[in-house]
């Protein structure tokens, strides 16, 4: 085949790949990922067989859609544990977390649950959730961080921040950084502390998703 010819097919390759990521991200981030494939195929102008040819299920395309917005998440968990401050780092992961998940919908319900495995091998979201309960614990040995705290509680915080997503976007933010606000303030040790309901496990998938999901991918 022609050099020119095959230059020009590897770049239309990559410009369907490109718009598809585009449309995916814009479509998750307002609906969530409940959107079926082929409706991502036709809103980026694509044929499903070209949709799939670049990523086969839904847990690839979720899983490039939200590659940045993951390694953002992971830049802000590295920064909080580099300093020296346990509990200033702590209160830092909430507050720029909370802003990060309240502006997409579909990041949010990806992140929490969704796509565990994905999200794991893709930019070590095992090792963030890991870097989130040693700093936590050493934010407790500071004093600071009450210590009925559990790693689980920011699933709850990223839950109920969730319902930001329902404002205007110029409102997020700011509405965002509020809530936070409020969550470090609950999660202050001292004397006013009484003690909590037992912990809820909120971010393990429900039994047999997984297999329902393999269906569902090809929707």
């Amino acid at each position: 085949m022609p050099r020119k010819v095959t230059h020009a097919l590897r770049s239309d390759a990559r410009d369907n790949r490109d718009r598809l990521l585009d449309t995916a991200r814009a479509l998750f981030s307002v609906e969530g990922l409940t959107v079926p494939m082929r409706e991502v195929a036709r809103r980026a102008g694509v044929g499903p067989a070209t949709l799939y040819r670049h990523f086969p299920t839904k847990e690839a395309l979720v899983t490039a859609a939200f590659e940045d917005q993951l390694r953002a998440c992971r830049d802000i968990i590295d920064e909080a544990c580099a300093d020296p401050d346990p509990w200033r780092g702590l209160c830092q992961v909430i507050e720029r977390i909370c802003v990060l998940h309240a502006q997409d919908r579909g990041f949010t319900e990806a992140f929490l649950s969704a796509y565990p495995r994905a999200f794991t091998a893709a930019v070590g979201h095992g090792h963030m959730l890991e870097a989130i309960a040693d700093l936590a614990g050493r934010a407790k040995r500071t004093g600071r961080l009450r210590p009925d705290f559990v790693p689980d509680d920011l699933v709850l915080m990223l839950l109920a921040n969730k319902g930001l997503q329902t404002a205007s976007p110029t409102a997020r933010p700011a509405a965002s950084r509020r809530f936070a606000a409020y969550v470090i303030q609950a999660l202050t040790h001292g004397p006013h502390n009484t003690p909590l309901p037992p912990p809820a496990r909120l971010a393990t998938p429900e039994p047999g998703r997984g297999r329902a999901r393999g269906r569902e991918d090809r929707a």
